[in-house]
């Protein structure tokens, strides 16, 4: 409960964080029988399908190195089946990773946040 909690916080700071660059939410936690979506949004050109990563820091790894390529054939096969049900969408998608990096979880008073754009290959 309490790793979806923070999970939830996060997501909602990279909402914010795309709000604040003019981009429009249109779904979250959107989910398939491949997995889920973190976040859905749209710029003036194209439909951007977000995966939001929260660690502690990148002492590790950076966080968008958690998306290996069997998490993003998912996101792929999720994104399909929502421009299929949403067929009246004509932007180019696109799949951008949100790394938030919180040392203090949701105590943290400034976590840094880092969006990845286009970041599949």
């Amino acid at each position: 409960m309490a790793n979806e909690l923070l999970g939830r916080w996060g997501e909602s700071l990279a909402a914010r964080y795309l709000q604040k660059k003019r981009y429009t939410i249109t779904a979250a936690n959107y989910r398939s029988r491949f997995g889920e979506i973190d976040l859905i949004a749209e710029d003036k050109k194209f439909l951007v399908f977000v995966e939001v990563k929260l660690r502690k820091s990148a002492e590790f790894a950076q966080a968008k190195e958690f998306v290996d390529r069997g998490k993003q054939e998912r996101l792929k096969q999720t994104a399909a089946i929502y421009l299929s049900q949403n067929e009246e969408i004509t932007k180019q998608p696109r799949f951008d990773v949100i790394e938030i990096y919180a040392p203090d979880g949701m105590e943290t008073k400034h976590p840094e946040i880092m969006h990845w754009e286009d970041a599949f290959e």
